[in-house]
């Protein structure tokens, strides 16, 4: 007889349905090929999107970027397995997925480049602000889950997170309140193996990060991260489950980051080539390509299609990174409270009041230079 303990218990091993070779496992049914061939092509705009922030980087535009190169199943599917009425709580390394929400690529990217605030309207695509600290947007995700199923609301929130973040205060809170509120809300981590440069094996001794919501009565689930029809499956699921009543769900997805942690990292000093080449022969955008190929559903002009409008996303999001922005100082004012506080006001009057004396005392500096 199955206990309650069981039922929450994840898989030994995580769901794979579509194996490294391209080629259908006997796990169980696919999801259906439309399905397939749009995750696809979002992969390929990720995949590109990726590339091409990072030549941002390289060009100065960007500050940092932490890619999400190999992880584009995730970001994918993420996205994909959610509705209208849903919310996203993304990190620091899932602009991919934001921009498969719906978000404008240049708006996701923005926050890296130094403007102001997180760059988007969270409200328009209902993606909460890309957050740089590890696990603190977990209990913000629990607390808006929580608030919808107070108001009757039809909504989950799903929250992204790191293998590193598991080891954070803000994980198990998050975890046990919205266990004990029984909130919607679908806590994916992807676990890429290293918290940094801190590997997996120094954070856990657990059998895997989905067990560890068994201690406070969240079901579990580990899914191979790299294989999009899995991702799919497990995490729509996931999303029903939670969506009807059943309360939070814990879905661990095994992947891997290709590339470094930022363009400020050497990842060579903690992983080896060797280890890297194993995953790069896990790709999830070959994998699925190769599935996608087989079954006739992707041939050479439709691939064409889906790439040349990758490059066209790619184009867009470098002229608006590559636009210079004039800052507005009184923005430090307008968007911290709907309405501003009696001192907010006041510091409001005294830069209003500096910067008039500035451009009083540097009028005839710039009058001598005109002439």
């Amino acid at each position: 007889m199955t206990s309650d303990v069981d039922r929450m218990l994840p898989s030994t091993v995580p769901v794979m349905l579509i194996g490294p070779d391209g080629r259908p496992t006997s796990a169980g049914p696919l999801p259906p090929a439309e399905d397939l061939l749009r995750g696809y092509a979002s992969m390929v705009t990720a995949r590109r999107f990726n590339e091409q922030a990072s030549a941002l980087v390289r060009q100065g535009r960007l500050a940092v970027y932490p890619s999400s190169f190999g992880q584009e199943a995730c970001q994918v599917a993420a996205a994909q397995v959610l509705t209208d009425v849903d919310w996203l709580f993304p990190t620091y390394r899932d602009t991919a997925a934001v921009a498969v929400r719906g978000v404008d690529p240049v708006e996701a990217l923005v926050l890296l480049k130094g403007d102001w605030h997180s760059g988007y309207d969270p409200y328009e695509r209902r993606v909460a602000p890309l957050t740089t600290p590890l696990a603190t947007q977990l209990p913000h995700a629990v607390g808006v889950a929580h608030a919808a199923r107070l108001r009757g609301e039809p909504t989950v929130v799903l929250a992204l997170c790191g293998d590193g973040a598991t080891s954070e205060g803000d994980f198990h809170e998050a975890l046990n309140f919205a266990a004990v509120f029984r909130a919607p809300v679908v806590f994916l981590v992807q676990n890429n193996r290293y918290a940094i440069s801190v590997p997996l094996s120094r954070q856990t001794a657990a059998p895997s990060l989905a067990h560890k919501g068994v201690g406070y009565g969240v079901p579990g689930e580990q899914v191979d991260g790299n294989d999009l029809a899995a991702l799919l499956d497990v995490l729509s699921g996931a999303v029903a489950r939670a969506r009807s009543g059943g309360g939070p769900q814990l879905v661990e997805a095994h992947t891997y980051r290709m590339q470094a942690h930022t363009n400020a990292d050497d990842a060579t000093r903690y992983r080896s080539d060797d280890e890297v080449a194993r995953w790069v022969a896990r790709d999830p955008l070959t994998r699925l390509e190769t599935y996608l190929r087989a079954q006739g559903v992707l041939d050479d002009g439709r691939a064409a299609g889906i790439a040349a409008d990758a490059e066209e996303v790619a184009r867009r999001t470098r002229d608006g990174i590559n636009q210079d922005v004039e800052p507005d100082p009184e923005d430090l004012f307008r968007h911290v409270y709907s309405r501003p506080t009696p001192q907010l006001v006041e510091q409001l009057a005294m830069v209003r009041d500096e910067l008039a004396r500035d451009e009083a005392a540097g009028t005839p500096d710039r009058q001598e230079a005109a002439r």
